[in-house]
């Protein structure tokens, strides 16, 4: 019994600690995302999306992209201000735990098992200015690459503030999407700067 105590102990001054620390990585992700409008864009392109591929007048659906391709702009920009605004957080402050599970101080414990968000966030800077800039590409596939990128962003932000699982359980309820299905809808720039920091 006194063992099982401990133990119950234990696992609740584990998680009492996690969620101290998650409330202070929500707190700074959002002190620094707060200036700008990413998540109201992310959900006007998603929306938009949606409405231009269930389009049948030719003209409507025009006028759709022709606006999308404002918010499309928006985003990057936005996006790169902000990763560029996140390089300046201090570096133990800005690693992700690789770790299965999320444990207190986890990053700092095992530097090893973890990545700097500040470089997640620039790669996913380039990679959303890269998909809304791309040339030559239809429109549904303009369309199907940025997504996927907004996603994998957004995945990161989750991880950040939670975990890896919280992050992907998320994305898939928000999108109906997995991880490894947005890893493979990214660009392959994308793909491969992603793996090599993530080890995922």
């Amino acid at each position: 019994m006194d063992i099982l105590i401990l133990v119950l102990a234990i696992l609740a001054g584990i998680a009492f600690l996690n969620a101290q620390e998650q409330k202070k990585r929500i707190a700074l992700l959002g002190h620094h995302l707060h200036q700008y409008q990413i998540e109201t864009l992310m959900e006007k392109l998603s929306d938009g999306y949606l409405r231009a591929l269930g389009e049948e007048d030719p003209e409507r659906r025009e006028q759709i992209w022709s606006m999308l391709a404002t918010a499309e702009q928006a985003i990057a920009q936005q996006f790169g201000r902000f990763a560029a605004d996140f390089a300046r957080v201090d570096a133990a402050q800005a690693r992700i735990s690789t770790l299965a599970i999320a444990l207190p101080g986890a990053s700092r414990w095992w530097p090893g098992a973890s990545f700097d968000a500040r470089e997640a966030f620039r790669l996913h800077a380039a990679g959303i200015a890269d998909a809304a800039a791309s040339q030559g590409r239809s429109l549904r596939d303009k369309a199907f690459t940025l997504s996927a990128e907004l996603f994998l962003m957004q995945h990161t932000c989750h991880w950040f503030c939670r975990s890896r699982a919280i992050a992907s359980a998320r994305l898939l309820r928000r999108h109906q999407t997995t991880h490894e299905q947005v890893l493979e809808a990214v660009t392959p720039r994308t793909r491969d700067a992603y793996r090599a920091l993530t080890g995922v």
